[in-house]
């Protein structure tokens, strides 16, 4: 597991956190954030991999081929996502109108595909972790905007979490073989939380960025502080990640719809 926050280097334009070139970390991708100011344009072309941006805060024109999808999200914590999935040699062109921030992952794919937007009235939504579940400790919203169900041309997958104030997510610990990638954010930039991975403990912040190369892991929130991350995960060659999750035995038990009736029953564990 790697955790690094790049806040302090953060400049206008592209930030790269990975690049596969150089070091890929396992997770076979590049991924950044992109900086963007009011007027600024930024010009996407990549020959061999497929490109997924996706609008974090602010005000973008996104144009692609013939197309233009004009997308505003002021946050992540109260308004949906606008997320452009495009295949290699797509010439994808930013334009934006405010101060704005977008996630950007990539990767090679062979396979070229016409690209397709997900929008806020696209995105599947699940909402977890509702009161009656470990008394409402993991209350959740987890969204995806394309994985191997909905996108089999891609090599990757897309979402994020919102993690509620003070609640966990991606819990109980898990784990699958595919590699992936948390990147953080939070809606104050002194908020934190803590991860849980490979059997460390790792403080993140607004802005960081945590890879989980292999272990159980989970996540959890400081008290009034919302955490929202965006999760990347690239399919490994003939393993694609298909929903997988492998929970840790020693915390399977919590599934249970009964599972923390002795508090309030008064009965040992």
């Amino acid at each position: 597991m790697s955790y690094f926050n790049k806040n302090e280097e953060l400049k206008r334009g592209y930030n790269a956190y990975i690049d596969a070139s150089v070091d890929d970390m396992g997770t076979q991708m590049d991924v950044g954030l992109l900086v963007m100011e009011e007027g600024d344009t930024f010009t996407i072309e990549e020959k061999e991999k497929e490109t997924a941006v996706l609008l974090f805060a602010g005000s973008v024109t996104y144009q692609w081929d013939d197309k233009t999808v004009e997308a505003s999200r002021p946050d992540c914590f109260r308004y949906e996502a606008y997320c452009l999935l495009a295949g290699k040699g797509t010439k994808i062109v930013l334009t934006a109108h405010s101060h704005s921030e977008l996630y950007i992952q990539k990767t090679v794919n062979e396979n070229p595909y016409e690209a397709v937007m997900y929008t806020p009235e696209t995105v599947q939504v699940q909402h977890a972790g509702a009161q009656g579940e470990l008394m409402g400790c993991m209350r959740r919203e987890i969204k995806t905007f394309f994985d191997y169900e909905n996108a089999p041309f891609s090599n990757m997958v897309l979402g994020e979490v919102l993690n509620f104030p003070g609640k966990w997510s991606s819990y109980p610990p898990h784990h699958h073989p595919q590699p992936e990638v948390y990147f953080y954010r939070f809606d104050h930039p002194q908020g934190f939380g803590a991860g849980f991975a490979n059997g460390e403990i790792y403080q993140t912040g607004h802005n960081g960025l945590a890879v989980i190369n292999r272990g159980f892991h989970s996540q959890t929130a400081a008290p009034g502080y919302a955490m929202c991350y965006a999760w990347g995960i690239r399919h490994l060659e003939g393993d694609p990640w298909e929903k997988t999750r492998i929970d840790d035995p020693e915390h399977e038990w919590l599934w249970k719809a009964d599972a923390n009736d002795h508090i309030f029953k008064g009965e040992e564990s």
